[in-house]
């Protein structure tokens, strides 16, 4: 899958601004924009695609404090939950859970993030 920008993407995937990063949402499709089936499945798809946008600007996953999942199925929370878990340790990013009625290309899972390039990893806010 592409992370450049294009016509039918006319945005980029992350920006740097200062030691913040904030990545466009991420689907959870496949490289040919087929929404990929499976509710841990396309979970773990947005994720993916989040990494590889994330990645563009200098990002990885340690990096995230803030998530957004944006699902057009609320009961994916706890799925959602066990992959946060899985990825995230103690101290896990910040993370907000939306319902929202349709996605782009008829995927299930869009996930956005904003991260912070010099926060220690499992830092914790006083």
């Amino acid at each position: 899958m592409s992370t450049a920008v294009s016509a039918q993407h006319p945005y980029r995937p992350a920006v740097r601004a200062g030691e913040f990063v904030f990545v466009s949402g991420a689907l959870s499709v496949d490289g040919d924009y087929v929404p990929v089936p499976g509710r841990a499945e396309a979970l773990d798809a947005a994720v993916d695609r989040m990494r590889e946008r994330l990645a563009t600007a200098g990002g990885r996953l340690d990096d995230i404090v803030k998530l957004t999942y944006f699902v057009t199925d609320l009961s994916l929370r706890e799925e959602a939950n066990r992959q946060f878990e899985r990825l995230f340790t103690i101290a896990r990013p910040a993370r907000t859970f939306v319902e929202v009625s349709a996605l782009p290309y008829g995927a299930t899972v869009e996930i956005d993030a904003i991260a912070c390039l010099s926060a220690e990893p499992g830092a914790v806010a006083e």
